[in-house]
């Protein structure tokens, strides 16, 4: 009888462990998440530059291809409020295509007014 108890113990841990949602493990004030293969394919990006301009927060990074193929890459900015909480809806992920050794600037401005921090993530 003990034994079919733990086992039901044990089989609810494992769907509790399952059910939980995936994220992106980074402290606070990492503000620029890059998958692996972002690098492998030779972009180098920099950290998000936060401004508020007229009332909307808005923000810009700037990213190079030091290879000689372009490459396009996917990118979401991430905005938090002034307690750190992530501001929701999300926006929409977008694209870019890096011309071979060239570089582009992102900007992205927020639609909340209570802005006060971003985070840039970029995945191929």
């Amino acid at each position: 009888m003990t034994s079919g108890r733990v086992a039901l113990l044990l089989a609810a841990l494992t769907l509790v462990g399952c059910s939980s949602r995936p994220a992106i493990p980074v402290a606070s004030d990492q503000t620029l998440v890059m998958e692996s293969s972002i690098l492998a394919a030779g972009i180098i990006a920099q950290p998000p530059t936060f401004s508020t301009q007229e009332i909307q927060p808005s923000a810009s990074s700037r990213l190079f291809n030091e290879r000689q193929q372009p490459v396009t890459l996917h990118y979401r900015f991430y905005w938090y409020d002034a307690r750190g909480l992530e501001m929701h809806p999300l926006e929409e992920p977008r694209s870019v295509t890096i011309q071979g050794n060239s570089g582009v600037t992102l900007y992205g401005s927020a639609n909340y007014l209570g802005a006060h921090s971003v985070r840039l993530y970029l995945y191929l």
